[in-house]
């Protein structure tokens, strides 16, 4: 029996994977209300459209698992129309179309006047730039390119969202004026390669002159710089981190490896030896500077000498922050065609041995910290405590500050001063001075 639905023609956006995503759905979102669409985010709506990921297994399979639950919702009648779009949807199409046919319809990554046009709406241009935020109210991403030129053998995301496209200065800050008139303080810069940006537009790599025209937009405060890739860096961006105040003391580029032969396979165009140089640049050029870097072990190859090597050179370059990975066996990928050789157990004790070297250098350097003053930015209130992070630590996967809402009040999505009074890993417990 067919159930009547909350709201008629309320259509729910649900946004599975990285910052990049929520991006997208950001964008549309602000299509959907500019044509006077009733639209929320992971709420309830009678139309559901699924921007996946198709990054890794885990996440393949999240996005499929969240296809399945919606297409058997529909099927049920407690939702009337089930829309896929994003990265899975671009690279699997035709098994998903075969395989999952109560969905209305599958869309790519570059399709939203599509999409748009299936929920009844029109595509604005005018809109360049307009979004429904979906993160807290004081902090936003900006994309400033799209897709990615790397020949990196793991890595699927060009097949899922193409080659490199930057955005122009002048796009990008009209963008960051809008934010910031919508009270967002802090910016965090996304593509999958910040390093590239500007070379297919100004042919030159131009992140550092994207910046000092940031960091003019009145009312925006923090800049944060997410995915750098390691070769090919440009270095005039440090400089302009250690003179403007506004770019947050913070960087995010994952290295991936360190063993040449595994960096040699994966196709990363750097060694161990210029790897290492670099960092010790950026701490060199910008003191006190935070890293944040991922990892994978387990690729196909990785001997138990590349891990080992791979292990001491975490214990030795400290980094602040850490994540790591294990090896995903990706179609279509230049190292799918080698044998996925380290078995399963395997990988996941490698990545489990350096997330506790990690969490013992992260304990280490937020020991440090204690007795220390920060400025701090909050991004909500959790249960007994108000939640913030410092310029050294990025949302969803650092650090956070956690403020006794019992004994202090302070305003969410404000800067507010803290000393920080404890510490574990991955918290730092603080009260406002």
């Amino acid at each position: 029996m067919r159930t009547k639905s909350l709201k008629k023609n309320r259509i729910n956006v649900i946004t599975l994977g990285c910052s990049k995503n929520v991006y997208d759905s950001e964008v549309l979102m602000g299509q959907l209300k500019a044509s006077g669409k009733d639209v929320v985010h992971e709420e309830e709506g009678n139309i559901v459209v699924i921007n996946t990921c198709g990054f890794i297994d885990n996440a393949k399979a999240e996005s499929v698992n969240m296809i399945l639950e919606y297409a058997d919702k529909k099927e049920r009648g407690l939702v009337d129309k089930v829309f896929v779009t994003g990265c899975l949807s671009e690279r699997y199409r035709p098994d998903l179309e075969k395989e999952i046919p109560n969905v209305d319809q599958f869309f790519g990554t570059t399709e939203l006047p599509a999409l748009l046009k299936a929920l009844g709406a029109d595509y604005k241009h005018e809109l360049l730039g307009e979004r429904l935020t979906t993160t807290p109210k004081n902090y936003a991403y900006l994309k400033i390119a799209e897709g990615c030129d790397r020949p990196c053998s793991f890595c699927a995301i060009p097949l899922m969202r193409g080659k490199h496209v930057s955005q122009t200065i002048e796009k990008l800050v009209k963008e960051a004026e809008g934010l910031a008139k919508n009270g967002v303080k802090e910016l965090i810069l996304i593509a999958q390669d910040l390093t590239y940006y500007g070379l297919d537009i100004y042919k030159k790599r131009n992140l550092a002159e994207l910046l000092e025209a940031l960091v003019q937009v009145e009312g925006i405060e923090w800049i944060r710089l997410h995915y750098a890739f390691p070769s090919g860096f440009p270095m005039d961006v440090l400089e302009i981190m250690k003179r403007e105040p506004k770019i947050c003391n913070y960087i995010d580029i994952p290295l991936q490896h360190i063993s040449d032969p595994v960096l040699k396979s994966m196709k990363r165009g750097t060694t161990k030896e210029k790897t290492t140089k670099l960092l010790q640049e950026f701490r060199k050029a910008v003191p006190g500077m935070t890293i944040r870097t991922t990892l994978i072990v387990g690729y196909p190859g990785e001997t138990q000498e590349d891990f080992e090597t791979l292990r001491d050179w975490v214990q030795e370059m400290k980094f602040e922050r850490l994540g790591c990975f294990t090896y995903s066996h990706e179609e279509n990928t230049s190292a799918y065609d080698l044998i996925d050789d380290v078995p399963e157990d395997v990988k996941q004790n490698r990545a489990n041995e350096i997330m506790e070297i990690q969490s013992q250098i992260s304990w280490d350097l937020n020991q440090e910290k204690i007795g220390k003053t920060f400025r701090c930015i909050i991004d909500r209130k959790e249960g007994e405590h108000f939640v913030g992070r410092t310029e050294f630590d990025s949302p969803d996967v650092d650090n956070e500050v956690l403020i006794d809402a019992s004994k202090h009040y302070v305003k969410t999505g404000e800067f507010v001063m803290v000393k920080i009074i404890d510490a574990t890993e991955f918290d730092l417990f603080a009260e406002p001075v």
